[in-house]
């Protein structure tokens, strides 16, 4: 029996499989289609930005430079090098509805405790990329993944989790969907799913036109949709105000791409040949609930929208990065009570914005004055600093911050990328999927607390180039800040934040510092294992801890 299986391999699943490997985790992926890149990945608006939160993420985990090499990236956009003083502007801002944001509008002294960070803002990639990528990390892992296995049935009682494929059964712990907006595990296992219905049937399609100059590039709003032209030749897009009515089930002809193009268009342009196309809608719709008994879900499996703004691929993300650690806790043992619940807590509301963001941008393009009145007044606002800065923190994920029940203002937001003074940064440090707390104190304060969560917790002292004002930080293993001390950091207030979200200390458990099983530690040149707590010159990392598979 594994420790999790997992329903799905496209990016939300392979980076939970990630995840749940690195903190060692037996893990079992089962998907559908036989091969890797055997459906549509360009699909449904061909390449797409990776926000900066997923930018992070992969960036945590060692995972940004495979990712810009296999999506064609020299480097990230708007990225700032490590010993720069400020972030640069981002190159690319993104859009609402089609109307684009001007880069040079964008005010990121605004964005809050942003830091020079090799991941600043968004990398254009393609899902087949990214699915490279997470694939190759999740084998190295010892991620079982098996493709060309469709899931039939679920059933479960209290102690596991059983999925049927044909005559075979698969057995574990705990069960997650990550298998899409129309997912097997989310109608087998009873979730409730709410939304809204669409607005429109889209489109997109690799095509050769006659007379692709007809189109002009870019997005374009028309009184019947909206049509969009791709940089790639024949790449095309388009949304009808259809409500929804064209027949899913069945792919889209070229001729009726055809009626629908140049409906949309107002043009006489001619589709000669389609060589591929796929079709999709703007339906919102989110589970009431993330979770039932062991059976959990993940990115749009849990939440479907309009893919305007690529929000689907990066909330997807952020739902892999704050249930892996989570759930890992729980296999293993050690997770405080209710940890798993907090999963839900803080990435159903993430769910339900994105729902109403995709909602806003539907919004603007019908074709009623009301609409054009309302697209004409966001068009002048996200034209100002204000406005775009306002919008750049939406698509770039910066503007979420889980409740943590702190009003410091760093704790619930994900974690600057601290520098310490020999060069050493906090995403180095987080590579292995563990906590980190970064302790600022000249005197060391932290040090002997810190040793109950060895294992799970690495402890770093040193002072950092720009501490933002604090004397300590407890970074959880998805990047978000748990807690935060002033100059003089609480013993107290550090140990109730680290069992609230690690479990007790050691001692009090009876686990050791083995019990993370995770990869082996970062070990950057510059780091002094058992260097004397009075020397603050020197960065100090009490926990040696080994790998255990």
């Amino acid at each position: 029996m594994h420790d999790v299986l997992i329903v799905g391999a496209g990016p939300v699943g392979l980076a939970l499989a990630c995840e749940l490997g690195l903190a060692g985790c037996s893990v079992l992926v089962l998907e559908r289609e036989p091969a890797l890149g055997s459906t549509l990945r360009a699909a449904p608006l061909g390449r797409r930005g990776m926000s900066a939160a997923s930018v992070e993420a992969f960036y945590r985990r060692g995972m940004l430079e495979p990712l810009l090499t296999a999506s064609g990236v020299q480097e990230v956009f708007g990225g700032a090098a490590p010993d720069e003083d400020a972030p640069s502007r981002p190159r690319m801002g993104g859009h609402f509805a089609g109307m684009m944001l001007d880069g040079t509008q964008i005010d990121l002294a605004a964005l809050p405790f942003r830091l020079p960070s090799p991941a600043l803002t968004a990398v254009m990639t393609d899902l087949e990329a990214v699915e490279t990528v997470l694939s190759e990390r999740a084998s190295t892992l010892g991620v079982d993944i098996r493709r060309g296995v469709t899931v039939s049935a679920v059933s479960q009682n209290g102690e596991s989790v059983v999925a049927q494929a044909g005559a075979d059964s698969f057995e574990a712990r705990w069960l997650v969907g990550c298998d899409g907006g129309r997912s097997t595990v989310r109608r087998l296992s009873g979730f409730e799913f709410v939304g809204t219905d669409p607005q429109f049937t889209g489109y997109t399609m690799q095509a050769t036109l006659d007379d692709p100059d007809k189109l002009r590039p870019g997005f374009h709003v028309t009184p019947t949709g909206m049509y969009i032209r791709m940089p790639a030749d024949g790449h095309v897009a388009m949304m009808d105000l259809d409500g929804g009515a064209f027949d899913r089930s069945q792919p889209p002809t070229r001729d009726h791409l055809q009626a629908v193009l140049r409906r949309v268009s107002d043009t006489d342009v001619t589709i000669r040949e389609v060589h591929i196309a796929s079709s999709f809608t703007d339906r919102a719709m989110q589970t009431t609930s993330y979770r039932r008994g062991r059976v959990l879900l993940a990115g749009d499996a849990a939440h479907i929208h309009s893919p305007l703004g690529g929000q689907g691929l990066n909330t997807g993300i952020g739902d892999a990065v704050n249930l892996g650690w989570k759930l890992a806790a729980t296999v293993h043992g050690y997770a405080p009570d209710g940890l798993l619940d907090t999963y839900a807590d803080e990435r159903h509301p993430v769910g339900a914005a994105v729902l109403d963001w995709s909602r806003a941008q539907v919004a603007t393009m019908s074709p009623d004055p009301f609409a054009h009145a309302i697209r004409a007044v966001v068009r002048d606002l996200i034209a100002t600093p204000d406005g775009a800065t306002y919008v750049f923190e939406r698509l770039s994920g910066s503007w979420i911050r889980y409740d943590l029940g702190s009003d410091h203002p760093l704790v619930g937001r994900s974690a600057p990328d601290f520098c310490l003074e020999d060069g050493t940064r906090l995403g180095d440090l987080m590579e292995d999927g563990r906590g980190v707390v970064l302790d600022f104190s000249t005197d060391r304060r932290l040090h002997a607390s810190a040793t109950g969560w060895e294992g799970r917790i690495r402890y770093v002292a040193g002072a950092a180039r720009d501490d933002l004002g604090s004397g300590a930080v407890l970074v959880r293993p998805d990047g978000v800040v748990a807690w935060a001390g002033d100059r003089h950091p609480d013993r107290e207030a550090f140990e109730q934040a680290a069992s609230r979200w690690f479990g007790g200390p050691a001692a009090a458990t009876g686990l050791t510092g083995g019990a993370h099983l995770g990869a082996a530690p970062v070990q950057p040149a510059s780091l002094l294992d058992g260097a004397a707590p009075d020397t603050p010159e020197h960065l100090v990392e009490t926990d040696s801890t080994a790998a255990i598979g």
